[in-house]
Order: C-alpha cells, then structure tokens, then sequence
C-alpha cells in the first residue's frame, strides 16, 4: 500500500523533488577564477617545501617502502617487506602513498604529496558542499577555512593515515547531502562506500558520523518513510561490504601466510578493531597501549584533561579551535533561522548534516580517555568549514534583520575574542597580531551589528574586515606550520605555547613529536610543564643515547637524554625514529640481500629508522610499543637458528609506565645479551646473531 504524502510522486523511485534544488548556471564570472585561485594556493601552502620533512612519520614510511617492494607487504599494510608485522592501522591510506611510491620512487615527496593533494581535494568538496545551497561567497568561505585550519596544513603535509580520514568523510557527507536533495539512491551507497574506506583508513573513527548520517537522510529525504528505510538499509549492506572485505580476507588467511596484525595482542584484527584501536579509545583500557590499561578518573586520563573544554586548552585549541565557537553558534542560528522550512527543504538538511557530525565527533572526541593526540582534530575541519560557510550565507542574506545582524556581530566579536587568547598563548611570537585581530574584529562586529543601516558596498567591506580578522590567526599558525619541518609519530600545528588555557593541558605535555625550526618538542610525561613547546619534562618519554640535532625533550626514566633527531645515530624511541651513522648504515646494509631480515630492534619507530636507511627489512619486536607478542622468544630463537636475522640492534624502550601487553620483547633482549656479543657502531649496541658467544 502506498504512503500519501503532500509532496506529488515522492515515492516514486528517484524521482525529482519540488524542494530548493540549486541552480546549476549563472554564477558571475569571478567565481572560477576565484575558486581555482583557492585551490592553487591551497595546493601552494600544502606543497611548499614539503620534503623538508624528509620522511616525515618514519612508522609509516617504513611500511611505504616496505609495500613499494612487496606487493604482500602492500596489501596487509606490514611494517617491512619480509611481513613479520603489520602497523596498527588498516593499510588504506598506505595503499595511496605506496601506488605514488611505486612510480615515482620511495622519497619524501613521493610519500609526501598525495597527502597534499588529498587536502586540496578536500577544500574542493567543502566548496562543493556549501554552493550546492549557498552562493559562491559563502563556498569560498568554507573552503579558506578549511585550507587554513592549522591542524589541516599540518596533517596535509604529513604522512599518518588521518589526511585521507579527512577527505573520505567530507566526501561522504558531500554524498549524503547530494542524496538527501532528491532521496538518491547512488548517492547514498556512494556515501556508505566512503565511510567503508575510511574505516580500512583508520577504524571505528569513520563510524562517529553513521549516526548523524543516517538520522538526518531518514528526518529530511524528499520520499516516503519506508523507502528511506529500505535505502538506508542498502547502504548498511555497501557499508558492510566495502568495511569488511579485507577484514575478512585477513581473518581468513592462515597466519602463516600472513604477517602478525600489529596493535593486537591475539594476532587478530578484530581484536585490533574493537580494542586497541575501537573502544579502548573511549574507555582507555587498551591493552598493550603506553602505560598500560584503564581509563583516567575525575574528570581525566593519561592523556589529557576531558570535559567540554578539552579542545580549547593549551594542547587542542591551537590546532582546531578557531572558529569552533563561531560554528557552534552559527549552527544554533542557522537552524533557528530555518525552523519554519518545510520537512525536506535542503538547506536546512545540509545544516543539520554536517552540524551534527561535527557535534558528535566533538563529543567523542571531548570526552574520550583512551589514546588522544592532537592532530585527530582534523577529522573535525570539514565540519566546522562547512557549517561556517553555510551559517554566515545565511546570516547575509538575512543581513537586514536586525536580530540576525545582531547575531553576526556577536560571532565576529566572540571570533576575535577568542583568537585573542589563543595568540596571547604564544606571547612573544608575532605579538602584534592578536592586538591586530582583536580591534579590527570588533570594529567589524560593531558594524555588523549595525547592518540593516548599512549600503551594500560598506556591508561587503565590513564582511571582509570581519573574515580577515576571523582567518588571520589560523593563517599565520598555518603559515608557520608549513615552514617548519616535522617529525615523529606526535606532530603539532603552530608556535610552541605556554600556558593552560581554561581546557587544560596535558600533565607535562604530549610526548614525542619532533619539530626543527621555530619551535621545540614536546615536553617529557609524565610530569613537566604542560604546554605543546620546548620545555621538557620530569622523566619524559623513552628516547635513546645518541647524539644529534633534534629538539625533543625529556628522556627515559633513569635514562640520559631524550632521541635526538637528526646525525649521528643512537637508538630511537617509542614515538620517534632515528637516523643511523654511515657505519652502521653500511653495515646492515652489508650482505642483506641473503637474510630474511637484516635486523632486528625492539619498537617499529627504532625499526623504521635502519629500514629506510639500509632499505632492506628490519623486524620490530614487539610492534609500536614493543608489547605486542611478536614474535614470541620461541619464534625469534627459531629465526635466529634458521640464519634469517644478521643483527640485531639496541636494547627495550621504557614505557614511561606499566603496561598490559605482552613481556615477549624483553625476554628476547635478555635471550640475545646472554648469549651473543656486542659492539657499539655509531653510538648503538650491535649484536651479530650469527656469532654465538662461546660457552
């Protein structure tokens, strides 16, 4: 029996629907050459010395080289090409870089810039997002203050898998959105292929938006109810499918015919997916994570003050924070602005959309006490672009309000208040600019606020004041983010900053990252100053003995010194690689065609670090942290008789902590300090497993 409904043919399939379906024609003549302006220097900002970095997350360029080579490796996302072990992550994002790799080289640029190209990509979908209902000004809006969020200039000029995140979700909601106009079918298995993608990039983090995704098609689509249902139900099937394929060949295949599924501790992806990765993330109970399992308490967690404020504290709001209160308030007003719309109308739709997706994953990301770190927040920079794009087009057609004027001063007055406090956070860099910002701000809310007195040609000069105030912050943290080189599994955007901030930091500051240039790294942890910058902590983070030119802080408990980045070798540590001296670069390099790996070390960032030295497989005992248990003292002892392993290297890394993994790691550090000799080659301890020390 068919639904009546008010709408004429809704329920036929695929039908047109009579709701504000945009025009397609009749822009002005500056809008493609605006647009392409955009993204040109989108792809400028995200592309300048971009091999400074050289190779820039060492984890993940190990495994590039390491698919560049084996199609095996490729496939399971290992960590070396002889697939002793995964990385701890799906390899989706690994896949790209290794295609890139595969025809032009394994190099920093080739690793480097299909993940700038994957952000100049995203700024076009947050375009194409916002003009699909709004003019072109509002689109370009978006797409600036997505190109100009800091944690986005420095996740697109890096090699985690979160720059690909990124763009696969704002395609998704760019589907979802497409599909809503018209209830779409292919759009929106289009969207659920997205999302399955996404999750072979990085997990259960693709999934935060499923439910706002599917909430917003089933209140707004333009056909009747059980249609939507059926289609949604369709795309559930897409989402299974493209999600579950890989995870399915993975479990299938016998382990001995693939590499061990780092980040486990039962060699299972599964395991991976729901735990470590899944919702350890929220409780922090992650087994085999650093410092061992268990959520914080009071308000907390090892990683960092939760709460509503966590992402506008010293760690966080630098990096995302900007226009973050602007987008929540634009979103509140926008949808009051179009509560009287009817069921379906698309603007409303396309509000509630991204609004609540970014809702959502503010929440999570807020209040989650596993595993955080600062960067994930570029999952969030679509989200806010769009609705910020969408918020004030509305606020300017509607300029001659006075409620809706007043509204649009009080966002650029809260804009400028607040990237004042966020600049007067690195107080001696560029300390002119926040004063800057601050009075061209208000003096651009105040003439918002007077708008319906305003000619057309003075309101566009004030808008501009406002938006120049509004993006100057983000821009120049962007702009400094992309001349400095970065380094390590814990990058961070912008200057260093001191300071709590009313969010908190995190106790003693985030380890690891490494930065040259204008700026430290982070400060040890636990314990020290709390701030993203150069002063190290009390008992940092493991690092290693040598000597070198890197700027991280802090040092193993008991230890000397933190990993320094740069010459002449020493062991690296748990969130950075390091690079090996000439001898000892020569020497792993030296016969390593006839082992199945030329070394072994404990930790993949110590690993990494020969592999793509030597370009020849090292295997990581242990995984990241060293806790995984792979391979077990059993296991390595048989390779070790067997002749596949020539050295190997260092010794453990602390972890700063308990933890909950597996002990295999140092097992198998005592195993071989007993029973071979060692030398020291470039400040590093050198074990030749083929020469036993004599009984």
């Amino acid at each position: 029996m068919t639904t009546t409904l008010p709408e004429p043919n809704l329920d036929q399939p695929d039908q047109p629907a009579p709701p504000s379906v945009p025009p397609t024609s009749g822009d002005p003549r500056w809008v493609r050459p605006a647009l392409l302006a955009l993204l040109a220097l989108t792809a400028l900002l995200y592309l300048w010395d971009l091999g400074a970095s050289g190779w820039a997350n060492q984890f993940y360029s190990a495994a590039v080289q390491a698919g560049a080579h084996n199609w095996k490796a490729m496939f399971f996302g290992s960590s070396d090409a002889a697939n002793a072990i995964t990385v701890d992550k799906p390899p989706a994002s690994l896949w790209v870089m290794e295609l890139s790799a595969r025809v032009f080289g394994v190099n920093a640029w080739s690793i480097l810039v299909p993940q700038a190209l994957e952000g100049v990509a995203a700024v076009a979908v947050v375009y194409a997002a916002v003009k699909r209902r709004f003019a072109a000004g509002p689109a370009l809006l978006a797409g600036a203050v997505l190109a100009l969020t800091p944690v986005a200039a420095l996740m697109f000029r890096f090699n985690n898998p979160d720059a690909l995140l990124a763009l696969l979700l704002a395609l998704a909601g760019y589907a979802v959105q497409r599909a809503q106009e018209q209830a779409r079918t292919r759009w929106l298995l289009l969207a659920a292929g997205c999302v399955g993608l996404a999750f072979l990039t990085k997990t259960l983090q693709a999934f935060l938006v499923l439910p706002a995704f599917a909430l917003v098609y089933l209140l707004f689509a333009p056909t009747g109810f059980w249609r939507r249902v059926r289609q949604l139900l369709l795309a559930a099937v897409v989402l299974v499918v493209s999600s579950g394929w890989w995870v399915a060949i993975v479990e299938l295949t016998p382990v001995q015919y693939r590499p061990y599924i780092g980040g486990s501790q039962t060699d299972s992806f599964l395991e991976l997916t729901f735990g470590y990765n899944g919702f350890g993330r929220i409780t922090g109970s992650e087994t085999g994570s650093v410092g061992g399992g268990g959520g914080g308490a009071g308000g907390g967690s090892m990683w960092g003050s939760t709460g509503l404020t966590r992402l506008f504290g010293s760690e966080m709001g630098g990096q995302i924070a900007w226009l973050l209160p602007a987008s929540l308030l634009l979103l509140v007003g926008g949808l009051w602005l179009t509560r009287r719309a009817g069921r379906t109308d698309g603007r409303r739709a396309a509000l509630a959309l991204w609004g609540t997706a970014l809702l959502t994953t503010f929440l999570v990301f807020s209040e989650m006490q596993g595993i955080f770190h600062p960067y994930y927040n570029v999952a969030l920079a679509p989200y806010i672009a769009v609705v910020v794009g969408m918020g004030a087009g509305l606020l300017w057609e509607q300029r001659r309000s006075w409620t809706v004027s007043g509204l649009a001063g009080v966002v650029v007055a809260v804009t400028a208040v607040w990237s004042y406090v966020l600049l007067a956070r690195s107080a001696d860099w560029m300390p002119w600019l926040r004063w800057a910002v601050l009075l061209v701000g208000l003096a651009a809310a105040l003439g918002l606020a007077f708008g319906p007195l305003l000619g057309r040609r003075i309101a566009l000069v004030v808008a501009a004041a406002a938006i120049a105030s509004g993006l100057a912050g983000p821009a120049a943290y962007s702009v400094e983010t992309a001349g400095t080189t970065h380094a390590g599994s814990l990058p961070s955007a912008g200057p260093s900053v001191q300071g709590g901030g009313f969010g908190g930091g995190m106790p003693g500051g985030m380890p690891g990252g490494t930065h040259t240039g204008a700026r430290g790294g982070f400060g040890g942890f636990p314990g020290g100053a709390g701030a993203q910058g150069g002063t190290a902590g009390r008992g940092g983070f493991p690092g290693g003995t040598g000597t070198g030119t890197g700027t991280t802080g802090g040092g193993m408990p008991g230890g000397a010194g933190g990993m320094r980045g740069g010459g002449g070798g020493g062991a690296g540590g748990l969130l950075n690689g390091t690079t090996p001296g000439a001898a000892l670069t020569a020497l792993l390099k030296q016969d390593a065609s006839t082992y199945t790996w030329t070394a072994a070390t404990v930790g993949s960032q110590n690993a990494a670090g020969y592999q793509l030295a030597s370009d020849a497989p090292v295997m990581a005992v242990g995984g990241f942290n060293g806790t995984d248990p792979s391979p077990t003292l059993a296991q390595f002892e048989n390779d070790v008789r067997a002749g596949k392993i020539h050295y190997f290297l260092g010794g453990t890394l602390s972890m700063g902590g308990a933890s909950s993994g597996s002990g295999d790691s140092a097992q198998i550090v005592a195993w071989v300090a007993k029973n071979y000799s060692s030398t020291t080659v470039n400040g590093v301890t050198v074990y030749d497993l083929t020469k036993a020390r004599a009984s």
